[in-house]
């Protein structure tokens, strides 16, 4: 498979850019996630005629370099799930995820511990009849650059000649935006990640462009002057810098854009002058904010990023609160918390509830073929996620 791939790049610049564009398919994938694999199966099962591959993200490294199965691939669900898929051709390629730096340290730098973790690996994909393996290796150090690109080598040449090598890398801003306003520090350009080498020995790269957050401090700013709530999972906007960043070094043609259908809710704290601090609480799926959103009589709306959101206060004020905080719409505990700071010079705190649903989804695919990538990578299906997603889906032409 990888040779093939290779021929296909190398035909891009020969054949006329009609004929080398027809012949790249739109690819959907998604992680099912060990710990809901039951719903997770469930729901991706009727499904599987709009998806490329599934991601059984069950895989975790043990401090001894041997693979620990969190998910029980070699029993149910799974062993009936991935049947289906096998008939009607969609790939399985497992992830095999650590974020422990020192233990990739440990297993990377070693010559002989390297080879024994690539040989493992190789092994797992021969044994079990995979399509591939999905390498999700976080919180690399950047000492470790080099031994990372060595292992991808090495693993790729030890995995059968019909399997996929698939790279799940973090995102990256562009500096300029992502220290917006400041002087950059000095160690910002060094990373863990060479993209040339993962585009050279990767099939697949996918780009964890989700988690967004504040790191995108331009955007903040822009957002933060016209006195909007700014927290999104993955604005549009950054995720088509980070892409666009991430194709200076690695082939559009391998590029996934990882896309999520989770969200987060944070507790804001309004300082006057309608400064905002985000604390982040927790994630969620879509079913909590449903089910928040009712409880407090609220109609979610969309924000700036693409993304459903809605504003709380979890108790009710005191009597000599000067306004209420008793929340009718997404925008009225925020503007009710600065109006409180402004008068008083003081501060209040209120909930911040946001997340992708199945327009959001529609939207990074609209991404997606805008800059030319091979597809979207889901994260996560797992049942909780927006329904209409499928919906969404069955309307991509490949």
């Amino acid at each position: 498979m990888r040779y093939f791939f290779a021929l296909l790049c190398a035909l891009f610049f020969i054949l006329p850019p009609s004929v080398s564009a027809a012949a790249t398919k739109f690819e959907v994938t998604g992680w099912i996630p060990y710990w809901r694999s039951a719903t997770g199966t469930a729901d991706t099962l009727p499904h599987l005629d709009v998806l490329t591959e599934v991601n059984p993200f069950v895989y975790t490294v043990r401090d001894d370099g041997t693979l620990r199965d969190n998910g029980g691939l070699d029993g149910e669900p799974w062993l009936s799930f991935i049947a289906a898929a096998k008939e009607k051709k969609v790939r399985i390629i497992p992830t095999v995820m650590t974020s422990n730096g020192d233990l990739i340290h440990k297993l990377l730098s070693n010559q002989k511990t390297r080879i024994a973790f690539e040989d493992r690996i190789a092994k797992l994909v021969k044994d079990n009849n995979f399509d591939g393996i999905d390498i999700d290796f976080e919180g690399k150090y950047a000492k470790d650059k080099d031994y990372f690109s060595t292992f991808l080598h090495g693993l790729m040449l030890r995995l059968p000649k019909s399997s996929m090598l698939m790279c799940t890398i973090e995102s990256r801003t562009p500096l300029g935006d992502r220290y917006y306003g400041t002087t950059p520090p000095k160690d910002a350009g060094i990373y863990a990640n060479d993209l040339k080498q993962i585009n050279k020995y990767c099939d697949r790269v996918r780009i964890m462009a989700y988690d967004q957050q504040g790191i995108d401090q331009k955007l903040a700013r822009t957002a933060a002057s016209s006195s909007q709530l700014y927290a999104p999972v993955a604005d549009p906007a950054w995720v088509e810098k980070t892409i666009r960043l991430a194709m200076k070094d690695i082939s559009k043609n391998k590029i996934l854009i990882g896309v999520p259908t989770y969200g987060y809710e944070y507790s804001v704290t309004a300082y006057a002058g309608k400064e905002y601090i985000y604390k982040l609480l927790w994630p969620f799926n879509p079913g909590y904010a449903s089910t928040t959103a009712a409880q407090y009589g609220i109609t979610p709306e969309r924000n700036s990023a693409g993304e459903m959101y809605f504003t709380y206060t979890a108790n009710a004020p005191t009597s000599t609160t000067p306004v209420s905080l008793g929340p009718t719409s997404a925008a009225l505990a925020m503007l009710a918390a600065t109006a409180y700071a402004d008068t008083y010079n003081s501060h209040l705190d209120f909930r911040l509830v946001d997340w992708p649903d199945a327009q959001s989804l529609q939207q990074k695919i609209d991404l997606a073929k805008k800059l030319g990538v091979r597809g979207i990578s889901i994260f996560k299906l797992d049942g909780g996620q927006d329904s209409r997603i499928w919906d969404v889906l069955q309307g991509v032409k490949r």
